[in-house]
């Protein structure tokens, strides 16, 4: 019998690793600069007449005839001259135009969604951007505020964490003290309508941090950080997203306190599952701790389940997804977001389908992607709206009871 000589294996230093993790980050600036544009920087899409007549909810000839009164923006037509077509600027103003009736009313705030789950690869950052990018769609202001230290969502805004994100940019200098207001850290993006509190790996540092100014601050709590960091801004947005890491780290802890409501993406495999119901039960165990021994309590609004990159060919998906919805019930959103080649395809571009202006592939497919994040936007933004008539009931009391008191 033949006999082999397999050598050991070598052993690999710290200073290995470094030389890995740049030649990693060199890569990484080559792939955005190839994926990206010509700058290294993400553009938005434009939108033709007949797609804005979609967003509006009305006929194309309801839009020129509109165009006459010269007080919304009228575009361009392409170079062929074949069909107009509007910035996303252009776009968002005629929206929040004809949809004003369905922004945020007088005497409500913006109202704040957790993106979190116990696992990565269930499509979280992905459910965060476009849930953002939708909301924008139906007119709404939206701040993306990216707690998870690997920046997955940062790079989507093509942004590289480890090259283009500073401490000053994330959430850091908020949980170290230095500063009260996240205000510092937002910043533009290249959607109009998003601003973005960015993340990078120096947030990991916030894991360490909140821990030990418990221990050392009596009056601290470490779980209220966000939350009252985002109070001086809530009334600038809409909608405030924050897209949590892939564990109930007190990052994650400080994002569902700050929250009205939580969406879980969750794809029907056995394996997810099972993570999710450890995760709600350790969340149970940690606020039981935190809150209901200290006579404390938080309440959502809101708590979606979405199934995530359902692939309609697994069988077994079938017998998981029963257990989904008799487990989360009503909790359990109407839309299945497919697994298909388009978020695929835009994934692989640090994209979405609302980033896609043009798809080379199957129409059908591409339709059938946008139209279940079209679909989740929508149930979502319902949630949000029913928050806002709290706020304004609240609102409408608290004004009554000013004047009584006068």
């Amino acid at each position: 019998m033949e006999q082999f000589n397999i050598a050991g294996p070598k052993s690999i230093s710290l200073g290995a690793i470094a030389d890995q993790a740049d030649r990693a980050r060199d890569m990484m600036t080559q792939v955005r600069s190839a994926m990206l544009s010509p700058t290294s920087r993400k553009s938005t899409p434009m939108i033709n007449l007949s797609q804005l007549a979609s967003l509006l909810d009305i006929e194309k000839g309801s839009i020129a005839h509109r165009m006459t009164r010269g007080d919304l923006p009228t575009g361009r037509l392409n170079a062929s001259g074949s069909r107009r077509e509007f910035s996303l600027a252009e776009a968002r103003a005629w929206i929040r135009e004809y949809r004003k009736d369905r922004l945020r009313p007088q005497g409500g705030e913006a109202v704040t969604i957790s993106i979190g789950n116990f696992k990565g690869g269930v499509g979280k950052t992905t459910t965060a951007m476009t849930l953002a990018q939708g909301l924008t769609l139906l007119g709404h202001r939206v701040l993306v505020i990216d707690t998870d230290p690997q920046g997955s969502l940062t790079t989507l805004f093509g942004k590289l964490p480890d090259a283009d994100v500073t401490e000053q940019d994330t959430i850091l200098p908020l949980v170290l003290g230095t500063e009260t207001s996240i205000r510092y850290a937002i910043k533009p993006t290249y959607w109009d309508g998003i601003d973005l509190v960015a993340a990078a790996p120096v947030l990991f540092g916030a894991e360490f941090a909140l821990p030990a100014r418990q221990t050392q601050e009596p009056e601290f709590e470490f779980w209220n950080v966000l939350h009252y960091g985002i109070d001086d801004v809530r009334p600038d947005y809409d909608v405030i997203i924050i897209d949590t890491p892939p564990s109930l780290s007190y990052t994650t802890i400080n994002a569902f306190m700050a929250s009205n409501g939580i969406v879980m993406p969750l794809p029907p495999n056995a394996l997810d599952f099972a993570s999710a119901a450890q995760f709600w039960s350790i969340f149970s165990d940690l606020t039981g701790e935190l809150l209901t021994k200290r006579g404390l309590n938080k309440e959502f609004d809101f708590l979606h389940i979405l199934l995530s990159r359902v692939d309609s060919s697994d069988v077994t998906s079938n017998i998981v997804r029963h257990w989904i919805q008799t487990t989360y019930a009503e909790k359990v959103l109407p839309v299945e977001i497919p697994k298909t080649a388009v978020t695929a395809t835009a994934s692989a571009e640090f994209g979405t389908v609302y980033d896609v202006d043009r798809y080379d592939g199957n129409a059908k497919t591409f339709k059938r992607a946008r139209d279940a994040y079209d679909l989740f936007v929508s149930y979502v933004e319902s949630s949000i709206q029913a928050v806002w008539r709290k706020q304004v009931q609240s609102y409408a009391q608290s004004a009554g009871q000013s004047t009584k008191s006068k």
